[in-house]
């Protein structure tokens, strides 16, 4: 990709449907996440095909277009939860689901409810992992399976290298500067009570955890420093 890539409008994009949605990966890979997507960045034909027949189900084409087209680079899916590859794929101990995530401690796993999978692009479904068992229910995650591989690669983007990604914990007054100071991107709404924003500063993403904290990646070292200075305070990684 020669052309410089806007951030904003393709993820609006990106947000409506799962051809944008892979083009807004592609972008965002070549422009933010230091590689563009190559031929073997994706899971073969044959191992997807391998997938279905050990399971005995079939993989959705949001999946299989997925994992054929990045699958295969960590750094877009897995720098912190884990994408699971064809082999690793399974249906959960209910029944319920197949799983195709986990979160890095096994503190929950996404789904997609085998009820939906002959549909092209399915709902997800999270599943915390809880002490009492038989409270644990799949619950509504995101509307598509689109939209959630292009919300696992700007989550994942926030836990790679530390000299480009931060951590800070938020009072009034950082949540202030970061609405005023940053554009909030246009990324749908997450379940209730998972109140997370999206935000782009000059060459920066953020988001916002239910005012918490935030999590910032730059797309240089240079830029991830600028937002310590509009927003100070302890900062994870700061070494300056």
């Amino acid at each position: 990709m020669t052309q410089e890539f806007d951030l904003v409008a393709s993820l609006a994009k990106g947000v409506e449907g799962r051809s944008d949605a892979w083009a807004f990966i592609q972008g965002f890979a070549a422009h933010w996440a230091g590689a563009a997507v190559g031929s073997g960045d994706g899971w073969t034909e044959a191992d997807l095909d391998a997938a279905e027949a050990r399971l005995g189900l079939p993989l959705p084409p949001a999946l299989r277009e997925a994992y054929a087209l990045f699958g295969r680079r960590r750094d877009l899916t897995s720098n912190h939860d884990v994408l699971l590859g064809p082999a690793e794929l399974h249906v959960d101990d209910a029944e319920e689901a197949l799983v195709f995530r986990h979160e890095n401690q096994g503190a929950a796993s996404w789904g997609i409810l085998l009820d939906s999978l002959q549909d092209d692009d399915p709902a997800v479904f999270v599943r915390l992992d809880l002490a009492d068992k038989s409270a644990e229910r799949w619950e509504g995650w995101l509307e598509r399976l689109s939209l959630c591989f292009v919300e696992i690669v700007l989550s994942e983007s926030l836990q790679a290298d530390e000299t480009l990604c931060d951590f800070l914990d938020l009072d009034d007054d950082g949540l202030e500067l970061v609405e005023t100071n940053f554009v909030r991107l246009p990324f749908p709404a997450y379940p209730v009570g998972e109140e997370t924003r999206w935000f782009l500063g000059q060459d920066v993403l953020v988001r916002d955890d239910d005012g918490a904290a935030i999590l910032a990646r730059g797309r240089t070292p240079e830029a991830m420093d600028r937002v310590r200075d509009v927003i100070p305070g302890d900062w994870l990684n700061d070494c300056r």
